[in-house]
């Protein structure tokens, strides 16, 4: 009996020997501010030339297809379990404002399109039939940290966020707006274990 024992621990010692080592997710230990947006000056919305055809806004009192105000796009990044932020400076320490609303797009490393949202003063927004989630209240101006975009990226593929400033009436605008990744610190669920 005893060497069928010990054939059996062997051999159950091999599998584990064998099994896949899957490595760690890394995580963020730094802020990282990342420039997503330039301060535009306020402007006309009938003097902005390029429109958004693809964009459709949900109103009966002004133009459907909103005139572009700015762009930006970030670099090719990850989120390694950070929590990702808008704000109006680097440091996170200045909110930013927008008129009318920031269209983010969320792209792949080849361009594709993974995920929209929109932040900012606005109706509903349709591309072609899908309707664009809100992200945050619905106001011109925001806290610093208050717009948490977590939710729309991608944990562990590599990502760009573009973004596009849109006006439909009166004028349009946008002040300088930062994307923060911010090191996660323990969650709620921690404490309740006592970690």
């Amino acid at each position: 009996m005893l060497p069928r024992r010990l054939f059996l621990a062997i051999t159950a010692a091999s599998f584990l020997a064998c099994v896949k080592q899957v490595p760690a997710t890394p995580t963020r230990s730094s802020v990282q501010a990342v420039p997503l947006l330039a301060e535009t000056p306020e402007q006309e919305t009938e003097q902005l030339a390029q429109r958004r055809e693809d964009v459709e806004i949900d109103t009966r009192n002004f133009d459907r297809t909103p005139r572009v105000v700015a762009t930006g796009e970030t670099p090719l990044l990850r989120l390694e379990g950070s929590r990702a932020r808008l704000a109006g400076d680097a440091a996170g320490t200045v909110g930013f404002s927008v008129d009318n609303f920031i269209l983010l797009e969320v792209l792949d490393e080849r361009g594709r399109v993974l995920n929209r949202g929109a932040v900012g003063f606005t109706d509903s927004v349709h591309i072609g039939k899908e309707q664009v989630d809100s992200v945050g209240r619905m106001s011109f101006a925001f806290e610093p940290g208050e717009v948490d975009l977590t939710s729309l990226l991608p944990e562990s593929l590599p990502f760009k966020l573009r973004a596009t400033v849109l006006d439909y009436s009166g004028v349009g605008r946008v002040s300088p707006v930062f994307l923060r990744l911010e090191p996660r610190g323990p969650s709620a669920e921690d404490d309740l274990r006592g970690h």
